[in-house]
């Protein structure tokens, strides 16, 4: 399936595009005394310091990088660099730009070195002027398949390796709350099914699920089934409906709304029941897990609730008053991630692009704490232990899909929103899909 569904994005990003190198240093060798018996000199093996292999690059060198991170984001990118920096002595010239149109202007002109970027389009974009990583220092053997794939090209070339991962695949609770009650949390959807209606019978409210955010209300919606297809139908099922391959009106997207407008729609399933879900802003929707006392027992939020937890409730212990657990039964992981490409093979570019698909690249990921590392050799080195948890659900997951609402075109995106708001609040499920399924077809072209 692999490029299919950046197509629509490529398309977008190319219409938006409309509208608006680093030569290796040559040192000169010693002088070789005369008395020196002659002899073939055996090949220089490239320099490496404290296990980051700098290929050749020379203490001067600069490589130039562009990514869209700012603020904190940047100034952990930074630190991650920095034993690269250390070891090696390149200097890292960077450009940080959200501006589809300044990449395009510099990939046409003077390209980065490397390029981190928030989605694989520039795979479309720019196929030509992008290196297969294999040939600029990846270890590709320190990546789940699923990642190769979403990176490569139809015809096999390897153009981008993701470097920062967030999972969206995830439920939040509270550990005392489950303790009083005797509650287990569960490992498969049916176990999942089984707390929820435990939960009914003992008069707790097991979800809460309000998704109000202004002009993108339903975004949460979206995500939670989304969740619920990855757990019936899969992750290349998602990749379907992302590339218009499966249409939005298919069965098994009917069977996933069935599942979760019973629970949204219902006051003995979530806070408010249809009124409540369409109304409560899907911040209030996870402090009402937390507060005192709860008004629900569970939240589907990705990975920033816990951050948000602690804003509201700093008293709050993590592992004690809240934590999360992968959702039951998926068979991968929603998400977004940050991949990285090259447009130049120099000795310094191979030498960044090896390191941070290293194992010591992983480990100062880990340790410094930039979201997940896709690198599998991250696992057990991060400090925090949010993020250590986070990493071992992502290490266990099948597949990887990205958050279906960030991946499709605006009409299309609008379309299931107000399919999401509507069902909800008793529309015929498969009328309202098909509206989507409308929207999805014009939008993408099938």
């Amino acid at each position: 399936m692999k490029l299919r569904w950046q197509l629509w994005t490529g398309g977008m990003l190319a219409l938006a595009l409309l509208a608006s190198a680093c030569a290796p240093s040559t040192a000169t060798p010693p002088p070789v005394e005369e008395t020196a018996p002659p002899a073939t000199e055996p090949a220089t093996e490239p320099p490496v310091a404290g296990g980051i292999d700098c290929m050749g690059a020379q203490p001067g060198d600069t490589l130039t990088v562009m990514y869209q991170w700012s603020g904190a984001e940047e100034e952990k990118i930074n630190q991650i660099f920095q034993p690269f920096v250390e070891a090696c002595g390149v200097e890292i010239s960077a450009e940080s730009t959200r501006d589809v149109a300044v990449l395009d202007t510099r990939v046409q002109s003077a390209p980065p070195d490397l390029l981190f970027w928030p989605t694989t389009a520039p795979l479309t974009l720019y196929p030509d002027q992008l290196l297969d990583l294999t040939d600029v220092g990846a270890h590709q053997e320190n990546y789940a398949g699923f990642w190769i794939e979403l990176g490569s090209t139809e015809d096999g070339r390897w153009l981008a390796v993701p470097v920062k991962a967030d999972i969206k695949s995830i439920i939040w609770y509270s550990p005392a709350q489950f303790d009083a009650f005797g509650y287990q949390v569960p490992t498969t959807f049916d176990e999942l099914n089984a707390l929820v209606e435990q939960m009914v019978a003992d008069n707790n409210v097991p979800w809460s699920m309000g998704f109000e955010s202004d002009a993108a209300t339903g975004w949460t919606g979206s995500d939670f089934i989304q969740d619920l297809l990855l757990t019936q139908q899969g992750p290349a099922y998602v990749m379907g409906l992302i590339d218009g391959s499966v249409p939005y009106d298919d069965a098994g997207v009917v069977a996933a709304y069935e599942t979760y407008v019973a629970w949204a729609s219902d006051p003995a399933y979530t806070v408010g029941g249809a009124d409540g879900t369409v109304s409560t802003g899907f911040l209030d929707a996870i402090y009402k897990v937390f507060s005192d006392p709860a008004e629900a027992m569970m939240v589907k939020q990705s990975g920033f609730a816990g951050g948000e937890v602690l804003s509201q409730y700093p008293a709050l212990e993590y592992g004690v008053d809240f934590d999360f657990f992968p959702f039951p039964g998926a068979q991968g992981m929603q998400g977004g991630a940050d991949y990285l490409m090259a447009f130049n093979n120099t000795p310094a570019a191979s030498a960044l692009v090896a390191y941070l698909t290293s194992p010591e690249g992983a480990a100062a990921w880990a340790q410094t704490g930039f979201d997940l590392s896709p690198n599998s050799n991250a696992v057990g080195q991060y400090t925090d232990t949010q993020l250590a948890k986070k990493a071992d659900a992502l290490a266990g997951a099948s597949g990887f899909t990205p958050d279906l609402g960030d991946s499709i075109p605006a009409p299309f995106g609008l379309a299931e929103w107000g399919a999401i708001i509507d069902t909800v609040q008793g529309a015929d499920i498969p009328t309202a899909l098909a509206e989507v399924a409308a929207a999805q077809q014009e939008a993408l072209a099938k």
